[in-house]
This record gives structure tokens, sequence and C-alpha cells, in this order.
């Protein structure tokens, strides 16, 4: 099936009052998971990749995004291709000539003004280069550049704040920070579902939620209901495909075939997308 553009795939959720799930992309077998975990739920998903996991791959995006592509296209459920994170400018400018249609841009570390000019510049860019764009305001915890924690005082996102900040970016989707914390290996975030409830009212735009790894599953399912649309997750997938392949390991010591650890290990990820993506069909 072609790729399909993140925009629609998020439109559609907000109209039915659902969700849609991004999955972080790092290795082949977690976009050929992702995808066969999604076939597996009947569901769309949305493969993202982040500007640490180009990072890791030598700062080159072509093959991945092109292997992420091709495996997205042999699947049979509605796929796109998003670029996650992104604090390097002319990262951001190679998106559309590498097949994605939408980019979270983050200027998120900077003062409030200069995030704003930031934020500002890459809509238009993205905008003019047929790209979607989504941002962050507040802060959302667990990202390796800072020690503040996602339950400090005033990190949460102010919904007054947020309408200004959509308005003066012209973004087309706002993260926000509610409490989740990126990188969490135990689903035991609560999250101010009140305030999601505020910033859906005060936003006209969809509400984006990090750090759903850590969120357990009536938390995920309220805060869709509250208002969230689209929701990533990344850590969860690394969780289940390392304790794959640490069970094949252990049980086989003397193993160095490839294939006998990470087949399963993409087994695992598919199955984790297929388990959220059942959760999350509210």
């Amino acid at each position: 099936m072609p790729l399909v553009p993140t925009g629609e795939l998020v439109a559609r959720a907000a109209t039915e009052h659902g969700c849609v799930t991004a999955f972080n992309v790092i290795t082949l077998e977690h976009a050929e998971g992702t995808v066969a975990g999604a076939e597996a739920a009947g569901r769309p998903a949305i493969l993202q990749i982040s500007e640490n996991a180009v990072r890791y791959h030598g700062g080159r995006l072509g093959p991945l995004a092109l292997a992420a592509s091709a495996v997205a296209r042999s699947g049979t459920v509605d796929i796109a291709l998003h670029l996650d994170h992104v604090t390097d400018v002319e990262l951001l400018h190679q998106a559309a000539d590498a097949g994605f249609s939408s980019v979270m841009f983050d200027a998120g570390a900077l003062p409030y003004a200069e995030n704003v000019a930031a934020t500002a510049s890459a809509a238009r860019w993205a905008h003019e280069a047929g790209l979607w764009l989504e941002a962050e305001l507040g802060y959302v915890g667990g990202k390796p550049d800072s020690a503040a924690s996602a339950h400090a005082a005033g990190v949460r996102t102010d919904p007054a704040e947020a309408a200004d900040y959509v308005a003066r970016t012209g973004v087309d989707a706002l993260a926000v920070a509610v409490g989740s914390s990126h990188a969490m290996t135990e689903r035991s975030a609560s999250l101010d579902h009140a305030l999601i409830e505020r910033l859906r009212e005060a936003v006209p735009v969809p509400l984006v939620l990090h750090g759903s790894s850590g969120v357990p599953d009536d938390e995920l399912r309220a805060a869709v209901r509250a208002g969230m649309v689209k929701i990533n997750v990344g850590t969860a997938l690394n969780v289940a495909l390392t304790r794959a392949v640490r069970d094949v390991l252990e049980k086989e010591p003397t193993l160095t075939d490839p294939r006998k650890y990470l087949g399963p290990a993409r087994d695992a990820v598919a199955a984790t997308v297929h388990d959220f993506l059942t959760v999350l069909a509210v």
C-alpha cells in the first residue's frame, strides 16, 4: 500500500474521537515488527524515526527512512512516516526528500520567545514543503539532556500559553506535558486528565502524548477520551526487543546467527504493537 500522510491519519482519528499510535523505529526489526503488529490488529500506525536514531545510524537519514518506507508499503494497513524530535534544522530540511509526510520539531529547550520564533520558522518551511508539523510545549520528562522531572512545579503545559503558542507558530499538532516521561521501562505514570481536557478546549490542533510507554492501559484510554489524538510509543518496543534477545542468548549462549535472536525480537515488537493498538481501539 502507498504511504498515508500523517496529517490524514491524525485528522481521521480526531474526527472519530479516537487516536492514532506512533511507534519509534531504530532498526529494520522495529519497522517490520510494527507493521506486522498493526496488520494483526487491523489498525493504522505511524512509523517514526527520531533524530537520535538518525545519529545512531551515522547521521544518515536516507537508509533507515528508505527501509521503513519499503516495509510500510509492503503492508496491508495504512502507515505513515514521521520524523521525530528534530532539533537540527538541516535534518528538518531533509524530511520531504526522504519520504516523510510530517516532522516533530523540538525547540523545547529554548526560552519561550526563542522557541516560538524557531518553531514558527520551522512550520513555515514545513508547510511550503507540504509537510505537517508537530511541536512540543512544556516538559515531558525523561529526556537525556535534562534532569528535570515531569512532576516538577511549572513544567506542565499551561492551556493559555499553549493557545498562544499554537496561534503564533502555526503548528499542526502539539505535544503537551501532562505527567508522562520518556524512556520509562515501568508503566506507572499517572496523567493529569483534567489538564488534558483543558488543553483540548484551549488548543485548536490535535494533542500528542509523548512518553506513552510508561502509561498504564487505563490511563492511556482515559487520555484519549480526554482529548489526546496521537500517542507515541518507543521504549516499550525496546524493552520487548531486548528481553527477547536476552532470553534466546541466555538459553543458547554460543549462538552466533543473528536471525535466531532477531527473529524472536521482531516478533516481540509485533506483539507489543498489537497490544497497544488493541488497548487504544477506544
